[in-house]
This record gives C-alpha cells, sequence and structure tokens, in this order.
C-alpha cells in the first residue's frame, strides 16, 4: 500500500508543475491579449487609423502638384486601396513595448472624457495646420541655410 502511495505522489510531484505551467501561460496569454485588445480600442478612440489616413492624403496632395499629369482618379483609388487597420496593427506593439496595461486603462479613460473626445475632434486640424507651420518652418530654416553658405562659399570657407 505504502508502494502505491508514494507510485501516486511521484506521479503527482511531477505532473503538477507541468499543469502549474501551462495555466500560468495561459494567465500570462490572457493578460497580454487584454492589453493588446485595449491597445486596439486606444487606436478606435483616438482615431490613429483615421489620422494615418488623412497623413496619407497630405501627401498625395503634395504628389499630385508634382504630378498633374496623373489624374486625380488614380490617387482617388490608390487612397481607398489603403487600409488604416494595417497602420493600427503596425502600432500596437509599439504602444505595447513602451506603455503598462495600467498606463493603456488610464489613457482610455481620459480619450473616453469630455476633454479626450475634444481632442480627438479637433487633432486632425490640429495636425493640418501644424503640418503647414512645419513646411513654412522647414522653407525658413533651409533659405537660412543656402544663405549661410553662400555667405561662407563667398568668404571662401
Amino acid at each position: 500500500m505504502k508502494k502505491y502511495i508514494f507510485v501516486i505522489l511521484a506521479i503527482c510531484l511531477i505532473i503538477f508543475p507541468i499543469f502549474a505551467e501551462k495555466n500560468s501561460k495561459q494567465g500570462e496569454d490572457a493578460l497580454k491579449n487584454a492589453k493588446l485588445t485595449d491597445i486596439r480600442k486606444l487606436m478606435v478612440i483616438t482615431g490613429s487609423g483615421e489620422l494615418g489616413i488623412q497623413v496619407l492624403k497630405n501627401m498625395v496632395e503634395s504628389y499630385k502638384k508634382m504630378m498633374p499629369q496623373i489624374p486625380s482618379s488614380f490617387w482617388d483609388g490608390f487612397i481607398a486601396e489603403v487600409d488604416a487597420n494595417s497602420l493600427t496593427e503596425l502600432i500596437v506593439p509599439i504602444y505595447d513595448k513602451y506603455l503598462t496595461h495600467d498606463e493603456i486603462k488610464d489613457i482610455i479613460k481620459f480619450y473616453e472624457s469630455p476633454s479626450g473626445r475634444k481632442l480627438v475632434k479637433v487633432l486632425p486640424n490640429i495636425t493640418d495646420e501644424s503640418m503647414a507651420v512645419g513646411r513654412e518652418w522647414g522653407k525658413e530654416i533651409g533659405n537660412r541655410l543656402i544663405q549661410k553658405l553662400q555667405n561662407q562659399a563667398e568668404k571662401g570657407y
């Protein structure tokens, strides 16, 4: 009888850690999946995919000016082919890398607040105006750089 108890105890000691590890891994996977789900929720709330499409449209407008011979229907079709979700899926691992699940939850709470919803609503305007200001700033810096290079060239440096 003692022999059977010893065998059963030995089997339990071998099998229990295997089940415990499996359950632990399942728990970790569930937590990871919950975090990734919340990151995707944050991306939807903030409209990051739509913001990416807006940036694409601005970029296409620049291309249209550089290539006026290309019909607008080509550009419209190109934009229509772009899937905002593909951008979201590229961003999710970055958020996962730098933010904890609790931080993601806190950020979601902010974006679900009246101030957060307002920010999401006006962010496309802020982005457009910021890009325009950035372009002008870049032109100004570029002009100053050219002027400085010309001055240096005249001095023989």
